[in-house]
């Protein structure tokens, strides 16, 4: 009899365990299903998320900022505060050797002159209507471009956004420059970019700017 007993003991005990086992696998199942439910459903989400506003082309976070450095920059100007006596538009075309040393030449002036007589505008600025590049156009005594080729881009922009140019300066022109697209050397002999820049055509250049905003030309 006891030992009937055992036996009955331990197949039950078996019974029991087993059952046990298969409750708490159950249980985890359920609860990696759950999990991993949650975890597609917000991948989904992130990912609709992402393809709405790619296709929208916004981006919430970075239009908030956008917007926060645009009401700054509106609100901070007006006609009264001080600016730049004079403003250079240039030609920041880096696909030729005209364009970049139209920009070269235009910074070097700035850096002769200093700041307060005169700096380099924003092409795209100018051309989208900123109030605040706008405001700085106006109020400076001369606006003066400096293009690298005959397309005159600069000058175009300018005109285009409703201003008078005092003095439009042409590279190829006015220093002899001939134009060099950078791109006709992929595949061949392609340099380094300053190996395509003249040290010469920059100051050549940058001396008419200078002269153009002293009024000496």
């Amino acid at each position: 009899m006891p030992h009937k007993f055992i036996v009955i003991f331990k197949y039950s005990y078996l019974l029991t365990f087993k059952h046990a086992s298969k409750v708490a696998l159950c249980k985890q199942d359920a609860k990696t299903k759950k999990h991993t439910k949650g975890k597609h459903r917000d991948e989904t989400n992130r990912r609709s998320f992402s393809n709405n506003h790619k296709q929208s082309g916004t981006n919430p976070r970075k239009n908030f900022w956008m917007n926060v450095t645009l009401a700054q920059s509106n609100k901070e100007w007006n006609e009264t505060i001080p600016s730049h006596e004079n403003i250079i538009y240039a030609c920041f075309g880096g696909l030729s050797n005209t364009g970049i040393t139209a920009a070269l030449a235009s910074l070097e002036a700035v850096k002769e002159l200093g700041l307060a007589k005169v700096s380099i505008g924003c092409l795209a600025g100018i051309s989208t209507k900123v109030p605040s590049v706008i405001g700085k156009t106006k109020v400076a005594n001369k606006v003066i471009t400096v293009d690298g080729c005959p397309m005159q881009c600069s000058k175009k922009v300018v005109e285009e956004a409703g201003f008078a140019i005092d003095k439009s300066i042409v590279l190829v022109r006015d220093i002899g420059m001939k134009k060099k697209a950078l791109h006709e050397d992929i595949g061949k002999d392609l340099k380094p970019v300053m190996q395509y820049i003249s040290e010469e055509d920059v100051k050549k250049a940058k001396e008419i700017i200078i002269k153009s905003v002293l009024g000496e030309e």
